[in-house]
């Protein structure tokens, strides 16, 4: 009698299929650089992005994708702005002075570096 009910949800649930749900894939989180100890910065001291006059580029470092609100606050430190989450699922926003981070959640999906 069990191994019929169990037949019966296995068969339903294949003939089912896939659920219509919006998921967020995100790569496996990737090991962070160690830190030296005391080397957190109030975001307004962080350093400006680097120039390098014979290339006339730069590099910035941004939030990785699937890094949590507490991860990225620890790295960069407290934002100037956070912009509460709308909509569903809720994504929210922090702006630092050099690039914001836009949060699923509480994971980073997105990290843009301002101009």
């Amino acid at each position: 009698m069990k191994a019929t009910f169990w037949l019966t949800c296995l068969l339903t649930a294949a003939i089912a299929g896939p659920t219509n749900a919006d998921v967020l894939e995100m790569p496996a989180p990737t090991p962070m650089e160690p830190e030296m100890p005391g080397s957190e910065m109030p975001a307004d001291e962080m350093p400006a992005p680097e120039a390098t006059p014979e290339s006339g580029t730069f590099t910035v470092t941004l939030p990785g994708r699937g890094m949590t609100k507490d991860q990225v606050e620890e790295r960069f430190g407290s934002p100037p702005e956070k912009v509460e989450a709308i909509g569903e699922p809720p994504i929210s926003r922090w702006v630092y002075s050099s690039f914001t981070v836009y949060f699923e959640y509480d994971h980073v999906v997105h990290a843009v570096n301002h101009k």
